[in-house]
């Protein structure tokens, strides 16, 4: 598609991947991304199609891009929620703004998801493979403007925390409730094996099918048992757990982490957090950071009493296709 000025908008091309990871680090360089990354975060994520992957090209060369995405194998059981569709991220590089090319891109991007039957777009909270979960306003307010014109309405927001690990150690309270607890017959330890298929249902059926995904896939994928820490009864069952290392072998990043909702209010979720901490501090992490949280959350609050600092705000988009005639 011709847009001006020796610009034309395609759909991605063998060859264009290193292309876009530079162009995105130049126009997002407080967000850079290797190509390395790109490969693996978008291009070979299960749900990608060349065709939803809108690439700005001028005198042959990657200036820009806006990625669209629907689901072809569904996030849990057979549900491919096939009203919903994600733009996971949108750049243009600098040398080529203000020229109406965003617009042009996440317009293209928007349309083909139209396409596709979708009647509704989020931005960016698509799982797997989000890079970030949504918009950092205060970040990039042109990007907020052109969203905002476009239809894009805020759903909510969601915080990124970070907690230094310097001279960390476990307070005395806390490990006053884990001796407390240990002596009632709770058990707190790396799991078995075996016990990964409890966990693993535990997290896609009490809490988000994508934490199970991001467990199985982590552990198959080599990360170390010991990144784990579950919380026992007297009777052998887990009752909750903390992790860190998962998302692409991180070991600074922390989660996911849930408590079964019976045993809340016992002081396990503190104690996991810090013994999963005290892990991280061992293996010579020199912070705990993590993306996506609600700051009201009982789990936000929860960070934020263990020394958490809110680091970044996301704005969750989402943006309806249906055109005002009622026509998809």
């Amino acid at each position: 598609m011709e847009v001006g000025d020796g610009l034309m908008i395609r759909s991605f091309e063998v060859g264009d991947g290193p292309a876009l990871a530079s162009v995105w680090t130049a126009a997002a360089p407080a967000d850079p991304i290797g190509y390395p990354r790109f490969l693996d975060q978008f291009l070979l994520d299960r749900n990608f199609d060349p065709a939803g992957l809108k690439v700005a090209v001028h005198n042959d060369q990657v200036v820009g891009a806006a990625y669209a995405v629907r689901r072809l194998i569904a996030a849990a059981g057979d549900d491919l929620e096939p009203a919903s569709g994600w733009i996971p991220f949108f750049f243009v590089h600098p040398d080529h703004r203000g020229r109406g090319l965003g617009r042009e891109l996440l317009t293209a991007a928007m349309d083909w998801l139209r396409d596709q039957g979708r009647s509704e777009v989020f931005f960016s909270s698509y799982t797997p493979n989000y890079f970030l979960p949504g918009l950092d306003v205060s970040r990039y307010p042109a990007a907020q403007r052109l969203t905002a014109a476009l239809g894009f309405e805020r759903q909510y927001d969601a915080v990124a925390m970070d907690r230094s690990l310097v001279g960390y150690e476990i307070p005395a309270e806390v490990r006053d409730r884990i001796n407390m607890l240990i002596n009632d017959g709770y058990t707190f330890g790396t799991p078995t094996g075996d016990e990964l298929t409890t966990l693993i249902n535990i997290a896609g059926v009490d809490f988000n099918p994508d934490w199970a995904r991001a467990i199985r896939e982590a552990v198959v994928a080599g990360m170390p048992l010991d990144r784990i820490v579950v919380a026992r009864d007297p009777g052998g069952g887990i009752l909750g757990w903390a992790m860190h290392g998962t998302y692409e072998g991180v070991i600074d990043r922390f989660g996911p982490f849930g408590v079964l909702p019976d045993s809340r209010g016992t002081g396990l979720g503190k104690v996991l957090l810090h013994l999963t901490l005290e892990r991280m501090a061992g293996l010579g992490a020199h912070s705990a950071w993590f993306l996506w949280t609600g700051e009201k959350s009982a789990a936000g609050q929860l960070y934020l009493k263990t020394g958490f600092t809110i680091t970044r705000t996301f704005t969750i988009l989402r943006a309806c296709l249906v055109r005002s005639d009622g026509k998809d």
